[in-house]
């Protein structure tokens, strides 16, 4: 069938009884009409039927004739049927209507009962570039779905500059209710907290939790002793275990001692447990020590604080740190042993004591062999671990996995031509640029980058490696390519 029998087709179906037949109608003169047939699919726009308006309104804005579409499609995205008004609504926006009748149909639409056609409304102010209802834009900040609420948060910061916009932003964080003046909140620069600073510290107390938090977030940056006294109170009184986490870690920040008393109360808590742990660790050892001591072995709290209680534990640095956490290393627990590995690294970082090296250094080196779960954890602890250096060569030489493999050739420096040993470690790079695994060929590379930086060629008797390293130029790894192009620049040019 032509193209002009469609046409006649679609033509007769329209004014049948049947609205299902005049709705499929309409819809093929969208797609197949011309012009003069926006005058049948305008005058659809009155049809009783709800199913041949929201016709109507797709078929118009897929004829794509803006004339005909701007004399009904704003009345049509007022219409009592919602399919019929998010028909309009994205039409409208597909033909670029603009003028007052429709932005104000747009501005209508963002407090329609149907989170689709809100979101619709946004996309077609948006594509404006104008607010709509400045109020009604607003409140939807507090709008239960994300995608209204993300695109509010969006089309508010585009208009940001309209003074009625800051306005009601600025309104809206002092005394609007739940997610919306959270989220208003949020979204403030930090220079608007000064003139904010009555209604945060009312907000310390709000109904929503999301806006104490706000509130505690912003008021932390204020310098004035009213100010942290009531940030005090609140985290004394505070039941909400994400409101008191955030009061908890900025008191750790201040290192204040108020919040030693609530941090235990919370310790047991999934949620706050590990920003309670924090906040211990930042205040006086004598006082945090011993309850941190409890909490790392205390099998009844949950991992995540454990591990919390770990790190900060390896930040202490205090005399039995070492032993604590070393009696954890090998626990079944992927996430303990995580915080484990992290206060390690930094005892490791700010200088074992000369008695405590070689015991680390042995533990750490196996534990790479064996956690699979932390290889590059276990790795970093170790990095700068001279007393390990022996069995990460022979890890080395025989790795369980490639990852391990990896790990071990990226703590060989291979930058000392004074070395004994750094021989040994140039071949096994070598070696290494052929391996399967490409983690293990790139870390090669590095390696031989180290010497390449430190002595300005390959190792002697190791030219053959070039073509090697040519031959990576074109890996299908774009970081190998990169390393292996980088050395070989510096090979040419003798220097880094």
């Amino acid at each position: 069938m032509g193209t002009d029998h469609q046409i006649a087709f679609f033509l007769r179906e329209s004014v049948r009884p049947d609205p299902e037949r005049r709705a499929a109608a309409l819809r093929g003169l969208g797609r197949a009409g011309r012009a003069e047939h926006a005058r049948v699919l305008a005058e659809a726009a009155d049809d009783p039927a709800p199913s041949v308006r929201a016709a109507a309104a797709l078929a118009l804005g897929r004829l794509g004739i803006p004339e005909a579409g701007g004399e009904v499609l704003p009345s049509l995205m007022g219409d009592a049927d919602p399919d019929v008004r998010r028909r309009a609504s994205v039409a409208a926006t597909r033909l670029g209507l603009d003028g007052p009748a429709v932005t104000g149909a747009f501005a209508r639409l963002l407090s329609d009962p149907d989170h689709h056609v809100r979101i619709n409304a946004l996309d077609g102010l948006a594509a404006l570039g104008v607010p709509g209802d400045v109020a009604a834009l607003a409140a939807l900040l507090g709008d239960p779905h994300h995608a209204v609420w993300g695109r509010a948060r969006t089309l508010l910061y585009t208009c940001g500059e309209d003074p009625a916009v800051r306005a009601e932003v600025l309104r809206t964080a002092r005394q609007g209710t739940g997610a919306a003046r959270a989220r208003a909140l949020e979204g403030l620069p930090e220079r608007c907290t000064e003139q904010l600073l009555d209604s945060l510290l009312t907000g310390l107390h709000d109904p929503s939790p999301a806006v104490r938090i706000q509130a505690a977030r912003r008021l932390f940056d204020v310098e004035q002793q009213r100010v942290r006294d009531k940030l005090a109170a609140a985290l004394r009184t505070e039941e909400h275990p994400e409101a008191a986490a955030v009061l908890l870690r900025g008191f750790g920040r201040l290192g204040d001692d108020r919040v030693t008393e609530p941090a235990v109360r919370w310790l047991r808590d999934p949620v706050a447990g590990p920003s309670a742990a924090r906040a211990l660790g930042a205040v006086d050892p004598g006082t945090a020590a011993p309850r941190l001591r409890a909490a790392l072995t205390d099998r009844a709290l949950s991992p995540h604080t454990r591990a919390a209680t770990a790190a900060v534990i390896g930040t202490a640095g205090r005399w039995d740190a070492v032993w604590l956490l070393l009696s954890l290393l090998d626990d079944p627990d992927d996430v303990l042993r995580a915080g484990v590995l992290d206060g390690l690294e930094t005892l490791v970082e700010n200088g074992l004591r000369p008695w405590e090296r070689h015991p680390v250094a042995w533990a750490l080196a196996d534990h790479l062999a064996t956690d699979d779960r932390h290889t590059w954890r276990t790795r970093n602890a170790l990095d700068g671990l001279t007393q390990a250096l022996p069995d990460i060569r022979r890890l080395a030489d025989n790795a369980p996995s490639g990852e391990v493999l990896a790990a071990a050739l990226s703590l060989l420096d291979g930058d000392d031509p004074a070395d004994e040993h750094t021989r040994n470690d140039l071949r096994r790079f070598l070696r290494s640029l052929d391996d399967p695994y490409e983690p293990v060929r790139y870390e090669a590379v590095l390696g031989l980058q180290r010497w390449a930086e430190a002595t300005g060629t390959l190792p002697p008797d190791s030219e053959k490696a070039r073509s090697r390293l040519t031959a990576l130029t074109e890996d299908a790894s774009p970081r190998l390519r990169q390393a292996a192009t980088r050395l070989l620049g510096t090979l040419d040019t003798g220097s880094p």
